[in-house]
């Protein structure tokens, strides 16, 4: 029997994350360590999952099946495509910087010396979040698959009610209550999302009779398992609503905003570039697979609430005062953009998408983490109360630029390869949907440019004069984000010749081609 290499991928974190818990209280700065060991190796075995997998082999691949509860058919089923894998990559890259960026975020407060912050719970979290993303990301069995997409709530629960942005330390009670408001607010919308998800797969269980993603699928294509098209489309709406609100998809997400303004940077991280990517993963691995009709049946509502959230989250960026929450509606727009792309029904759309999801996180995860060490430094999340900056700060002010242009989707920039295969995709088969997109791209070049311009470039303010740049942990943690930001925007090649091949065939799974360009005939 080979090494079950994806389990232990899985595994890891979620060991590493109670022996972090484990440890004494008075060894803060051993847990530190241990957590970051461990989200090394884990980020060791992605590596290994990544160079094992074979584009041009089999669909999924590394494999394990074993019998888990016989009489109701459900197992313990692993496997990967390319976007699995790509996916599994980001969220093992990520955590070993979030640990970093966050390594003085569950101190002790200065202030109230008496009050215990718990800093193993910090990092256990962490750790135990990112076990329950990678086994999403891997199982092929839908019960499987649906009890890790619920389970992730608890530690992201408390991550943010409990851990919350170190601008208010010491903070009174009404901050307090934000914090709690906030958690309770992701985890009502994100349990109401999983019970109707839950509904939807029982329902397929009594369809179908198993929760084999493989068997399911193939039944579908080869024509042994027919169901009737209402039923269909009932499940497809279950499902595909709980992972709109995780994606999250206008109007369904009024909560990523309160959750990352009142989580600390490395959390609001997490919670954007690591856990939503859940949702919109699964809209490519079970809504096309397992219900392809009504896949394309549900299309032209989905691009119009796809379109609105691009629109929507732009537009409510650049009337923002808070850095955070400014980034938290950037995203909405963002995750339009990716869901758009997924149900442009295209090989371009679909492949621009899963780019979008791994350059989105490494580009929000820049930006966010160097607002983060801003907001530290001057104990405000207001941009008013920034100016100035690269003038006392240009190293810290050289990196949120980098960070703030690829958000814009800047050439040259690894966002820019996959907006821009979005919206080849999407224009055509659907060029209104693609042209009033395009907006988007207009909105994000303001928003983010003015950010920059009122916290960097101006007059000094006094409360900014003597603020440190940044140091070398910050370095450590931003350096090679901005590095792979750059790579994967000059040569994104290394990542397409791995999604391609899963997104072809999830564009098959559908029974769709790609348009051929119309062009006219020279005379």
């Amino acid at each position: 029997m080979s090494f079950p290499l994806l389990t232990a991928t899985a595994a890891l974190p979620a060991i590493g994350a109670i022996a972090t818990a484990a440890v004494p209280a008075a060894r803060r700065t051993a847990a530190k360590w241990l957590a970051l060991l461990v989200s090394l190796a884990t980020l060791a075995l992605a590596v290994v999952v990544l160079v094992r997998f074979d584009p041009d082999g089999d669909r999924y691949q590394l494999t394990e099946s074993h019998s888990w509860i016989k009489d109701f058919g459900v197992r313990y089923e692993l496997g990967v495509d390319g976007i699995a894998v790509a996916l599994i990559a980001l969220t093992a890259l990520l955590i070993p910087f979030v640990i970093l960026a966050g390594w003085h975020d569950a101190d002790p407060l200065e202030t109230h010396s008496s009050r215990w912050r718990p800093t193993q719970g910090f990092f256990a979290l962490i750790l135990g979040v990112e076990a329950m993303v990678i086994i999403s990301f891997e199982a092929t069995d839908v019960f499987l698959f649906y009890i890790f997409f619920e389970a992730m709530l608890i530690p992201m629960y408390f991550l943010i009610g409990g851990f919350g942005d170190r601008a208010h330390a010491g903070s009174d009670e009404h901050a307090a209550a934000q914090r709690s408001y906030a958690a309770v607010k992701f985890l009502l919308y994100n349990l109401a999302g999983g019970l109707i998800m839950l509904a939807a797969v029982i329902g397929l269980y009594v369809v179908a009779g198993n929760f084999s993603l493989q068997e399911i699928a193939e039944a579908r294509a080869n024509g042994s398992l027919d169901m009737a098209t209402n039923t269909e489309r009932w499940l497809f709406l279950g499902f595909f609503f709980a992972f709109a609100v995780k994606a999250p998809l206008w109007p369904l997400h009024t909560w990523l905003p309160n959750a990352m303004g009142e989580s600390t940077a490395p959390v609001a991280v997490l919670i954007t570039a690591v856990v939503d990517k859940v949702g919109t993963f699964a809209m490519l691995r079970f809504c096309l697979q397992l219900f392809p009709e009504a896949s394309k049946w549900a299309t032209p509502a989905i691009l119009v609430l796809a379109l609105i959230s691009i629109i929507y989250g732009a537009l409510l960026a650049v009337g923002q005062r808070d850095i955070k929450r400014l980034v938290a509606y950037a995203s909405i727009s963002h995750f339009g953009f990716i869901i758009m792309g997924i149900f442009a029904m295209t090989s371009q759309g679909q492949s621009g998408a899963t780019l979008y999801m791994v350059n989105h996180g490494i580009s929000t995860a820049a930006l966010m983490l160097v607002a983060g060490f801003l907001i530290t430094r001057r104990g405000s999340r207001l941009i008013a109360d920034y100016g100035g900056v690269q003038k006392v700060a240009p190293v810290l002010a050289g990196t949120f630029l980098i960070g703030s242009l690829a958000t814009l989707s800047l050439p040259g920039l690894a966002p820019f390869v996959s907006e821009f295969l979005v919206l080849i995709g999407t224009f055509a088969r659907y060029p209104v949907i693609g042209i009033i997109a395009t907006f988007g791209i207009v909105l994000a070049a303001l928003y983010t440019l003015v950010l920059y311009q009122r916290t960097m470039t101006g007059p000094v303010k006094p409360e900014v004069s003597a603020m440190p740049d940044l140091k070398v942990r910050e370095l450590v943690v931003v350096a090679p984000l901005i590095a792979l930001l750059i790579f994967l925007g000059v040569y994104p090649k290394p990542l397409t010749d791995i999604v391609n091949p899963a997104v072809k065939q999830t564009v098959s799974d559908v029974h769709k081609k790609d348009p051929k360009p119309e062009v006219e005939a020279a005379k």
